[in-house]
């Protein structure tokens, strides 16, 4: 349908700068000013969006931005440091994904007729189903997606730094991934964890 394709756009374009803003966030909260300098605290898409990422976002339902960088010196603990920080967008978009459902809970059933309380209902489950996806993604323990940072967290220094070294094939790993179906079959679980942590069974 149109109005879905309408929909995706400004849906990706939100859950892309709620994602980024709360990484920079949790760094700037944890005394990098590293985000701040780059104009990375900011919900405006522009600064946040990476082309190639936003399109897979838009096909496969999974997507990236342009990272948020981010300087662990500035961190108390920089373990600790590392891993709110890559749980911090994530950890947006499911909240985000929650505040859409209560409202899809809310808002349709009241609308006067029936076809402006559809379109209402497909615009918040889009915006629903993006989060989710780009949370459900980001979550992955694959570098550098932030799961592999909040998975880094745990290991000892040199398991850390072998596993970051792994950064560099993720590209070729998730192109093979997403060809052969296996990927699709790795998300699916993550994706239905999410849904139900927001209520949605």
């Amino acid at each position: 349908m149109l109005i879905e394709i309408l929909f995706l756009v400004p849906a990706i374009l939100f859950a892309i700068s709620i994602h980024e803003f709360a990484h920079g966030a949790m760094a700037y909260g944890l005394g990098d000013p590293t985000p701040k300098y780059q104009g990375r605290l900011t919900l405006n898409p522009l600064a946040h969006l990476d082309p190639l990422g936003a399109i897979m976002l838009l096909v496969f339902r999974f997507g990236w931005a342009k990272p948020v960088q981010v300087n662990p010196l500035y961190f108390k603990d920089r373990r600790k440091g590392m891993m709110l920080v890559a749980f911090a967008g994530p950890l947006a978009n499911i909240t985000s994904a929650f505040i859409f459902y209560q409202i899809y809970q809310i808002v349709p059933p009241l609308l006067p007729n029936l076809t402006s309380a559809s379109i209402v209902a497909i615009f918040l489950e889009i915006n629903i189903a993006i989060n989710i996806s780009l949370a459900a993604f980001n979550l992955l323990p694959f570098p550098p997606l932030d799961g592999s940072k909040i998975l880094g967290g745990f290991l000892p220094l040199k398991y850390r730094l072998s596993f970051e070294r792994l950064a560099q094939f993720s590209p070729v790993v998730l192109i093979l991934l997403l060809w052969s179906g296996i990927f699709q079959k790795i998300l699916s679980p993550v994706v239905n964890v999410l849904y139900f942590l927001i209520g949605i069974r």
